[in-house]
């Protein structure tokens, strides 16, 4: 027989927020219990569900419980949050220009519930500007329509008295730019989906970006007004992505609604409401103004203008600030309306003029005391961007790093040539995962790497692992400009070795890949049991003798070979330059004039530490 279940007595203490589950096991009642309370109070919770203290301390007082005031709870969850993020105060010498901007501010005496502020993402041609546009013709609070955001990057809707921000800047490439940055500015992401069209590989994209940011998700199923609409597919497709609606049991709103017959749209304002307020979202309009530049750009008569996402505190006219690399006095504020205002509360988007220079998408702004600060903090920032031009780490750094005990997770993109190698890949890199060490594995797909995959890695501190694929051109263009490690490997065993010494900390040099030159055959010539030898002239770069080559014909890959000598009319030579006629001979016969011949070699990277 089991033993009865203790139930505790005294005041018990809540968090805020916390989830249905912990409410339960802190009560040492049922589930059920908890989960029929809040449908008594209209509130409709899964068990992993997150609820605002006051939800919580009413269920346990109708359950017959006391607990201890909110205040205590709150000033805990502001006492562990500063400890955790080891908060300093702004501007001060400690806290760096490029630091994230925070949306509530710890110490918070003057702390208010502000806005949600959301970014709505999805796949090309399923809706999300439609969308958008739909929300904005319906929802704009009066005196606010016709083309208010066509020169600011954000928009504010009403819906039940309570405002709504919309970031104007949907794509999750702008959205995974400014986190790459340092910038976590969105509450809410709305992934919308067709429901004509199906779970579609930018959709994927999307969910991956927003699950990296750990930002709550809403799934929007557009064009259920189509009559060939199946949106039951879409969740299967959905819980196929390992995005669960409540629907089949998980804890990711659905919502269906329709763009062109403006179908839906209070239903999915309620659904964003409801999530801010189990996030409950708060700022200290009271304090200095900290927040992020959403975009910039040189107007004509205007000069420097700049969109900024006001988070915490309140920006004034005549305010002297800190933006990333550059620094002014805010001369003008213009809200989303376009309309002059003297200040801009939290979570507000305001157009800002009077910056020395143009700041970056994700540059952190900050009211402070005096000139002199501002561009202290501006020179600061921009030593620290040439001394360190890259944010992500290599494979190299990261195995220094978990050798020295710093870091406990490995964050991998994954990409394979075809589906049917990701499991077994997938499945052998998450058997390294050891005790000290975590493999996270944010995003994983088959195809070609490419720059959505970079820009992922680059704003979570991720590698890229390749199997048998490539990088196509906007992804070599963004690895290098990022600083991104991208690992290319066509042997499964090399591939989790690499992974196995990086977890250890014992990674070898990477071996890179390095190509000298190009020649083209101008003729043949027959060398006896020598073979043939390639009559050529170096295009480009140089032809080393010793060097590894590729033969191309007709721009099609014909073999891989070594180049066994090098001659100049007939003497041997180390290496032949750009401009040079030589005589190239191959480990193979089949050579044919016109032929392309690339020479490469391999070498070792120095190690970074």
């Amino acid at each position: 027989m089991d033993a009865p279940v203790v139930r505790p007595t005294g005041p018990i203490e809540l968090t805020n927020p916390m989830s249905v589950k912990d409410l339960a096991d802190a009560l040492s009642v049922s589930h059920a219990e908890v989960i029929k309370e809040l449908i008594r109070n209209g509130i409709f919770a899964t068990i992993n569900q997150s609820i605002d203290y006051d939800t919580a301390s009413l269920v346990a007082a109708e359950l017959g419980f006391e607990t201890t005031t909110e205040r205590g709870a709150t000033e805990r969850a502001a006492a562990e949050a500063a400890a955790e993020q080891d908060l300093v105060a702004p501007g001060s010498e400690e806290e760096k220009s490029t630091r994230p901007a925070l949306w509530e501010d710890a110490a918070g005496a003057n702390l208010v519930s502000r806005a949600p502020v959301v970014t709505i993402m999805g796949h090309v041609d399923h809706g999300k500007t439609s969308l958008l546009d739909a929300i904005r013709d319906t929802k704009v609070a009066a005196g606010e329509r016709g083309g208010i955001t066509q020169h600011i990057g954000a928009s504010e809707v009403v819906h039940n008295d309570k405002r709504i921000v919309f970031l104007d800047t949907p794509g999750h490439e702008a959205f995974t730019a400014m986190r790459a940055r340092g910038a976590q500015v969105t509450d809410i992401a709305i992934i919308v989906v067709a429901a004509d069209d199906g779970v579609m590989p930018q959709t994927k994209e999307a969910i991956d970006h927003v699950r990296a940011a750990r930002v709550p998700m809403i799934v929007a199923i557009n064009k259920i007004d189509k009559p060939d609409a199946q949106p039951d597919r879409v969740k299967q497709e959905l819980a196929d992505n390992n995005v669960l609606i409540e629907e089949y049991g998980g804890d990711v709103i659905a919502v269906p609604v329709s763009a062109k017959q403006r179908t839906g749209l209070d239903d999915l304002m309620e659904m964003v409401l409801l999530v801010a307020d189990l996030q409950d979202l708060k700022a200290d309009p009271s304090r200095a103004a900290i927040g992020t530049i959403i975009e910039s750009k040189v107007e004509k008569g205007r000069g420097n203008v700049a969109t900024v996402l006001i988070q915490t505190g309140t920006l004034k006219i005549g305010d002297i600030v800190s933006v990333g690399r550059t620094w002014g006095r805010v001369r003008a504020l213009n809200n989303a309306a376009g309309t002059r205002i003297k200040e801009a509360e939290p979570a507000s988007a305001a157009e800002i003029i009077g910056l020395q220079d143009l700041p970056e998408a994700g540059d952190i702004l900050r009211v402070v005391a005096d000139e002199k600060t501002a561009r202290d903090l501006a020179e600061r920032a921009t030593a620290a961007a040439g001394a360190d031009g890259r944010g992500a780490s290599s494979l190299e750094e990261i195995s220094a790093q978990i050798s020295q005990s710093d870091t406990k997770e490995l964050r991998v993109v994954l990409k394979t040539d075809v589906q049917g190698s990701l499991g077994a890949i997938r499945h052998s890199i998450e058997r390294l995962t050891n005790d000290e060490v975590r493999i996270n594995i944010i995003r994983e797909g088959a195809g070609d790497i490419n720059e959505s995959d970079i820009n992922l890695a680059s704003a979570s501190d991720a590698v890229v692992i390749g199997f048998n694929t490539k990088l196509d051109p906007g992804a070599t263009r963004s690895a290098e400009a990022t600083g991104v490690d991208v690992r290319l490997y066509d042997v499964i065993y090399k591939l989790t070795d690499d992974v196995t010494q990086a977890l250890s900390g014992m990674l070898a040099p990477k071996i890179v890949e390095q190509v000298e030159g190009h020649a083209e055959v101008r003729m043949v010539i027959k060398a006896g049991r020598a073979g043939n030898v390639a009559g050529s002239y170096v295009t480009d770069g140089r032809i080393v003798r010793g060097g590894q080559a590729r033969l191309f014909r007709a721009g099609q890959l014909l073999a891989e070979t070594r180049i066994t000598s090098l001659k100049r009319f007939k003497d041997d030579v180390r290496e032949v330059a750009t401009g040079f006629e030589c005589g190239i001979g191959l480990d193979l016969d089949d050579i044919a004039e016109g032929d392309v011949i690339e020479c490469f070699q391999m070498i070792a990277e120095a190690q970074t530490l």
